[in-house]
């Protein structure tokens, strides 16, 4: 049954379009089933009732697939695997942790400080993270080297009052919490950030649908180390906390399909199920469970359901006609919503009142004893057999959906409600029946004392149920959450390697995006250090030119290669292999940011340093995935991201949504990405070693970054590494390329990548035409420009009466005489960055607006920012200077056809990477 279909009923939604002909018969058949499951159990009745589908199947018989099951637990109680653990000591501990995280929220938000953070939903989910803690997470001392988890972001107070418990954290800590500076040294994060506690948090999971999707690819990656030999990770667990209402994201779904096609029985999504969203229900008219169960089981996952707690085992199996799973089928998640905020007679009289079998079933119960039929995701019996069965399945990813109640515990004021997840403090009476509920020995002299500071608790480290806790944690190899930074050693490319990126094309044509895949397959072959290249193209390695990639690093598929390929006799033919090197996540770039974030990881994650190299149209890098690439800064990524066919004119026919001229703008408010519009291949030789030095040297402080390269296809003659090069300059963001030998006037042009061309060009026209001299500068990075300017604006502001320290860009064009002009193939925002920072008169051309299909040389005429413009932009200049005709920039657009788009002669036709 399809999800959307009417799924009131499964057992009529199989039956419901066909005509019984003999009920009799129907009758003997049911009972026969019946008696299979009291005689010999639920698991030789579901390996013959698995038998009869497959013959019938084989038989054509029209059996269609069930994607959804009753509305009760997946694992039938005879096949629940026993709780091992002490249920006491973890409940007792589990109270303390919940009461402690609820207090820290509740003191971050007294009247002075006011800073929020949310108490309801570790609240509901505290029994399926303490299950995990207690008997599966295993930390980073395990033998078998740790498991990867990811928290639900808002669960964050729990995570820390766990780490109280542990001693891992104070209670000066827990008052830090979201007080990052004003607390430095006692600070806690709002929600899981590794940048912000290097050596607390793994993953940054808030972003709604980044952490399913970076979960997902932490699995494949942790297979990809495995099977490349670089570290043995078949011991590994990867465990997702997700919510319901998180599920909506696209991002939390849209991978499912990978995890399922690769096999990655390492990976168990928990979903916490508390049917409800921020504001209000998930789904009100419908069933939440049952839409995800049916999601899920069609992507190829296994599904296990945690719906009711053991309280409801009794009552199940006495429902012998069926009556009560009719009913639970049929609730929709709104009235469970509502249940959960009223009471146990409004549940006898609304719920089991339904049906005169169904309230028979509790006549002999108390409405006490009603209410406390919990749900399945609040029942350490139930979690644990769903987390056991999910570990030990073979061959699929597992996710476990979990019933729960948001803000579970925490009185009627919050249990179930609506407005729950914005709830931030509770008043004194709530404070009094949360701490009566879970037992704390806390008094109401304290309580009442100042309710805006009740005490936080912890029973000594003595306590009988403290040393269990930390015994469970000693036997399963530490405490979890733990980050570690310390790796392997890596031994980085010898200089020769990048002799290919000096030598340039000779009288070749060769775009940048080229130059770059040259100097990557020398790295790539480097001895010591190739196999830590992890590359990454998402379905255009022939586009960029990376074909010749396959037949010798291949692509990475863990099932290898079991088909004939259509082109084995090429070449350069496509080739899988389970030890490939390429990463080549398909048209998805989503996944292949979350694969470049696993693998810039490695270092910390697996103590094995790993070299994203993700190669992609710039387009869609931080236009399209930018919060993916905010989250791995969080993670502290490192690597390189290649914008290929940059810019927005050289990527002739293709248009609109495929022109870049803002990515770097875009990139600029990362602060971990390092951004480069080089124009040669020999400035991207040591920026590529630059950015390996300071990933990974010796002496390097500032190791967390990223990359950002922007590569063209427009094929130019690559020049050689001139002699005596400004490697500074190169690195820091500018470097004189080429000064006039002209007598004249003097201007000056600064121009990025792709135009960089150009304004050799213009500089020859405005010797030969105008009698103009103009020097022509290299910018490499615009963006370090201009952060180096705001860094020298910041000091001089916080040491007023000292000298100032030049910006670089100051100091770069000192003496250099004359207008600037500042071109690129962005927006004329990318160069106006540094326009701050130069006290030359200053002028931008660049390509705003839209883009659009046409030939390069046209679209540049109509930008004005082709080497015309850069010749008219500077005699207007120097006009308005009086150092050059009045009526020059006039005489200039008429004699170029400036007006007309098809007299542009700037760059070439050739696409070819």
């Amino acid at each position: 049954m399809a999800a959307g279909e009417d799924t009131s009923h499964i057992l009529s939604g199989l039956t419901n379009q066909l005509p019984d002909r003999d009920p009799e018969e129907t009758a003997e058949w049911v009972e026969s089933l019946d008696a299979l499951i009291r005689e010999q159990g639920t698991e030789r009745a579901q390996y013959i009732m698995r038998s009869l589908l497959q013959r019938a199947g084989a038989q054509s018989v029209g059996v269609p697939m069930v994607t959804t099951t009753d509305y009760v637990n997946t694992i039938p109680v005879d096949q629940e695997a026993q709780f091992p653990g002490n249920e006491e000591y973890e409940r007792r501990y589990r109270a303390y942790m919940r009461w402690n995280a609820a207090v820290m929220v509740h003191r971050a938000q007294r009247p002075e400080i006011g800073v929020g953070g949310h108490i309801s939903t570790y609240a509901g989910a505290a029994t399926l993270y303490e299950v995990g803690f207690n008997h599966f997470f295993r930390g980073k001392d395990h033998p078998g080297g740790g498991d990867q988890v990811f928290f639900q972001g808002h669960a964050s107070p729990g995570m820390y009052a766990r780490a109280f418990m542990e001693g891992r954290l104070s209670e000066e800590d827990l008052d830090g919490f979201r007080q990052e500076k004003s607390r430095e040294g006692h600070a806690l994060s709002s929600y899981p950030h590794p940048r912000l506690m290097p050596h607390f948090w793994e993953f940054p999971t808030v972003s709604m649908g980044i952490g399913p999707m970076n979960a997902i690819y932490q699995a494949q990656s942790n297979r990809y180390l495995h099977n490349r030999g670089l570290k043995d990770t078949a011991d590994q667990q990867v465990w997702a906390f997700l919510g319901d209402g998180e599920m909506d994201e696209p991002e939390s779904r849209g991978l499912l399909q990978l995890a399922a096609n690769e096999n990655l029985d390492n990976l168990n999504f928990v979903i916490n199920c508390n049917l409800q969203r921020l504001d209000g229900p998930v789904r009100g008219n419908g069933k939440i469970m049952q839409e995800l169960e049916a999601f899920f089981r069609g992507a190829g996952w296994n599904v296990i359901k945690v719906v009711w707690g053991r309280e409801w085992d009794d009552l199940l199996t006495r429902d012998t006609d069926g009556s009560l799973v009719k009913i639970m089928n049929e609730t929709p998640d709104g009235d469970y919503q509502t249940y959960k905020a009223e009471s146990g007679g409004f549940v006898r009289e609304h719920f089991f009142g339904k049906d005169p079998h169904t309230k028979d079933l509790v006549a002999d119960l108390t409405d006490d004893e009603i209410w406390n039929l919990k749900r399945g995701g609040h029942d350490y019996r139930k979690v644990y057999a769903a987390y056991k069965a999910a570990t030990e399945f073979k061959g699929k990813p597992t996710v476990i959906l979990a019933k729960t109640v948001k803000g579970y515990g925490l009185g009627p004021h919050f249990e179930g409600r609506n407005a729950t997840h914005q709830m931030k403090k509770l008043t004194l009476d709530d404070l009094k029946k949360f701490r009566d509920h879970l037992r704390i020995p806390v008094t109401d002299e304290q309580l009442e004392k100042d309710p805006y500071r009740p005490p936080y608790f912890h029973p000594g480290t003595d306590a009988p149920e403290i040393k269990y806790l930390l015994e469970r944690r000693a036997a399963l190899g530490g405490s979890v959450p733990e980050r570690r930074s310390k790796h392997s050693d890596i031994e980085l490319p010898e200089a020769k390697t990048y002799e290919v990126a000096k030598r340039g094309s000779g009288k070749q044509q060769a775009a940048t995006t080229m130059a770059f895949v040259r100097l990557l397959k020398d790295l790539m072959r480097d001895k010591n250090f190739g196999k830590h290249i992890a590359p990454i193209i998402p379905d255009e390695a022939r586009t960029f030119g990376m074909d010749a990639f396959f037949p010798t690093a291949k692509i990475y598929n863990p099932k290898g290669q079991n088909y004939l390929s259509v082109d084995r006799d090429l070449v350069l033919a496509y080739k899988e292999s389970a030890q490939g090197q390429l990463i080549h996540p398909g048209i998805n770039e989503a996944g292949a940011v979350a694969a470049f974030t696993a693998a810039g990881t490695a270092y910390a994650t697996h103590g094995v340093p790993l070299v994203p190299v993700y190669v992609f149209y710039s387009m869609f890098g931080f236009q399209r995935t930018g919060d993916a690439f905010w989250a791995a800064a969080d993670q502290m990524t490192r690597g390189f991201i290649i914008g290929a066919t940059a810019g927005r004119t050289t990527l002739t026919g293709e248009g609109l949504q495929h022109a870049d001229g803002h990515s770097p703008l875009l990139a600029s408010t990362n602060p971990a990405v390092v951004t480069y519009d080089p124009a040669y291949g020999y400035e991207m030789g040591h920026i590529v070693r630059d950015g390996l030095e300071r990933m990974y040297g010796h002496d390097s402080t500032d190791r967390n970054l990223m990359y950002y390269l922007t590569v063209y296809n427009e094929p130019i003659v690559q020049p050689a590494e001139p002699e005596n090069l400004d490697v500074e300059g190169v690195l820091k963001g500018i470097y004189k390329l080429a000064a006039s030998t002209t007598e004249g006037p003097k201007s000056q042009i600064l121009a990025s990548g792709v135009s960089v061309p150009w304004a050799l060009e213009a500089q020859r026209i405005l010797a030969e035409d105008w009698g103009v001299s103009a020097d022509v500068w290299s910018v490499t990075s615009w963006n370090e420009l201009r952060r180096d300017g705001l860094a020298a604006e910041e000091e001089a502001f916080l040491n007023p009466g000292k000298d100032a320290r030049q910006p670089f860009v100051t100091k770069q064009l000192e003496g250099a005489q004359g207008p600037v002009v500042a071109v690129s193939d962005y927006m004329k925002a990318v160069p106006d960055q540094i326009r701050q920072f130069v006290p030359n008169e200053f002028a931008t051309l660049g390509a705003d607006g839209f883009g659009f299909s046409d030939t390069r040389a046209a679209a540049r005429r109509f930008f004005k920012n082709d080497i015309h413009s850069v010749v008219v932009k500077t005699l207007q200049l120097l006009a308005a200077k009086g150092e050059v005709d009045g009526q020059a920039p006039a005489q200039a657009i008429e004699k170029y056809r400036l007006l007309n788009v098809n007299a542009g002669t700037t760059g070439n036709a050739g696409g070819e990477s």
